[in-house]
């Protein structure tokens, strides 16, 4: 136990003393939340529109005003026929034309309904969605308002709508807490794979496995103080999210941190499986990014839905552990769940840890060619 302490010592003084690496542990988290949580956004803000008003009447003028004073939409163009709408678009200066029919307020007394055309630029599909659905929700609004006022009795429809969670719908909200499944993913296993195959490029590894050290203690002493400096992350970027980015925590403090541990075990599993199979730092570093970054990000639902992607890609997810942190994280962050409703991703991670462990203990070399 005393040659165990010593090591343990030892790595977490060569950390400290090595600059670059602190400056990856802790500067590189910083640096791809702020990036990250300002950078990726779904909401739309200031998207350019044209009017196409055929009507001209008192609910047409108020449902523009609207328009142009949401921060969602910024009225360039006021078109006066259908000619212009094509024209529009194929110069780039619009992103959607809303189009109200003749006789829209009569339509709406005498027949309970009139029309409004949204034409949007589909060269981008998530964009015109949004365009339409904030146009939409506008629209609604105020149609709403009309009934509630008695000005129209009964004009179009008033769907109730609620937003459970995230009633802004702000993207960071979503962005954000999957960005610590990332960051420690790709901390954890990298720094951890770079370590020891920088013990093997130097020489050292076999003056480590010929001390009294046996391999389990050289691997536990390895990974232990990144496990703690994870830690230590882990509560950067929590306070960065509350205080930078305003993310709502409505969980357990103590259970974010249970699981959070857990995910580290598995990140630093994996970096030391990608340590075994590799011989020098670079090849470490190219792994862990092409092989647990981009799955992370791709197919873990951090940006795109699991739900959307093909069957195979689905099933393919099943084994990314950030899937499943994911979810939790989610969970207990925006939710306020508590464990009895994601046990069962719990026990799924706590299998993917174990096995992933257990396969990196086995792989772990303790012969050197």
């Amino acid at each position: 136990m005393n040659a165990f302490s010593g090591f343990v010592t030892k790595e977490f003084k060569q950390i400290y003393r090595d600059k670059r690496t602190l400056t990856v542990l802790f500067g590189m988290p910083i640096i791809m939340l702020i990036l990250f949580g300002f950078a990726i956004r779904n909401e739309v803000t200031n998207a350019q529109i044209g009017i196409l008003d055929l009507s001209k009447d008192e609910v047409t003028r108020t449902l523009t005003q609207k328009l142009e004073a949401s921060a969602s939409f910024e009225v360039r163009a006021y078109l006066q026929s259908y000619e212009e709408v094509e024209g529009m678009f194929r110069e780039g200066n619009i992103k959607e034309v809303v189009v109200f029919e003749p006789n829209f307020k009569e339509k709406l007394v005498r027949e309970h309904s009139a029309q409004v055309q949204m034409i949007t630029d589909a060269t981008d599909p998530n964009l015109a969605n949004l365009v339409q659905s904030y146009t939409a929700n506008i629209i609604r609004d105020y149609v709403g308002e009309l009934n509630d006022n008695g000005d129209i009795r009964k004009a179009g429809l008033n769907p109730q709508i609620r937003m459970m969670y995230n009633p802004e719908l702000r993207s960071v909200n979503l962005f954000v807490p999957g960005l610590i499944a990332v960051i420690l993913m790709l901390i954890s296993a990298l720094m951890t794979s770079i370590s020891i195959t920088r013990e093997k490029e130097m020489g050292n590894m076999e003056i480590l496995l010929v001390s009294p050290l046996k391999p389990r203690h050289i691997i536990i002493g390895k990974v232990l103080p990144y496990l703690v400096l994870s830690v230590v992350n882990v509560i950067t970027i929590l306070v960065l999210a509350r205080f930078v980015f305003q993310v709502p925590f409505q969980g357990s403090y103590f259970l974010f941190f249970m699981e959070a541990t857990l995910f580290i075990l598995t990140a630093l599993a994996l970096g030391v499986f990608i340590s075994s199979a590799a011989n020098n730092q670079q090849t470490a570093m190219m792994v862990s990014l092409a092989g647990l970054l981009l799955p992370t990000v791709l197919l873990s639902g951090f940006i795109f839905p699991v739900s959307s992607m093909p069957l195979p890609l689905q099933w393919i997810s099943h084994i990314i552990p950030a899937k499943w942190f994911l979810i939790i994280v989610r969970d207990i962050m925006l939710k306020g769940s508590e464990f009895l409703f994601i046990w069962k991703e719990t026990l799924i991670l706590a299998g993917i840890t174990v096995f992933f462990m257990a396969l990196s203990m086995k792989k772990f070399k303790v012969r050197l060619q």
